[in-house]
């Protein structure tokens, strides 16, 4: 697959998943905007893709900060052909153990965010009449509940329903909606849960291994690209068969 002449936006670029999938988009030939609120992890990542790929800073949590980001991006790259909303955090504890700034938080930043960018973007695109791909990173958690992580899975699952009526309300302009649910991957978040539970989900899933943030990239990378055209408001998971729902 190749994306030559393409422009893709990846929020959460600075490490883990979302930086796997900026470096693999712009393997494949796309100028990334490489975008988080750690500048300088994102600047190292559109540096490792080199060419005219650039690094940008955004607060999710902000409106106001989505909105420069906007301006930043078409102003120095262009509009994006393709949008991978990939930034997201967590904190595992019990339910009972949260705090409203946490939930508040998730909120903000797991779905409020991709939805702010999304309407954002797509206001320009819309009025200049392109396309674009956009591929909304969720969690199986969304699909199948995770325990320590209440909040964020219900975020995540929001995410999936707002990723299947945005799909629907859009594909009478011919754009693309889908989403990535990863399940357990070797990202630095997986390395603060407990060890305890760390052995356990590895021991539930039926490859007996953690996926990679590479493969989690492989599937965005097929919902970007062209074979995906005819495919929309679809949730693809890449747990290692840890969940295997409809």
């Amino acid at each position: 697959m190749t994306f030559e002449n393409k422009i893709a936006l990846v929020t959460g670029a600075a490490s883990g998943i979302g930086r796997a999938i900026a470096l693999n988009l712009g393997q494949a030939g796309a100028t990334v905007a490489a975008v988080d609120r750690n500048k300088g992890g994102a600047a190292e990542t559109a540096e490792m893709i080199g060419d005219a790929s650039a690094a940008f800073y955004a607060d999710l949590g902000d409106r106001e900060s989505i909105l420069a980001l906007h301006d930043a991006v078409s102003g120095q790259l262009g509009l994006p052909d393709i949008i991978v909303n990939a930034a997201g955090f967590d904190r595992v504890e019990p339910f009972m153990s949260n705090d409203a700034d946490l939930w508040s938080a998730l909120v903000a930043v797991n779905f409020l965010g991709p939805v702010q960018l999304s309407h954002a973007f797509l206001k320009s695109i819309l009025a200049e009449e392109r396309k674009v791909k956009i591929i909304n990173i969720a969690s199986d958690a969304g699909r199948v509940g995770s325990m320590g992580e209440t909040v964020y899975s219900g975020t995540k699952g929001g995410l999936i329903a707002f990723t299947k009526s945005l799909a629907r309300e859009m594909a009478r302009y011919g754009i693309n909606v889908n989403c990535v649910c990863p399940g357990p991957t070797e990202t630095p978040l997986f390395e603060t849960l407990p060890e305890k539970i760390r052995l356990g989900l590895v021991k539930a899933i039926p490859f007996r291994r953690l996926g990679t943030p590479e493969e989690v990239a492989d599937a965005v990378q097929f919902f970007a690209s062209d074979s995906a055209d005819f495919v929309t408001g679809q949730v693809l998971s890449v747990s290692g068969g840890l969940t295997m729902a409809g």
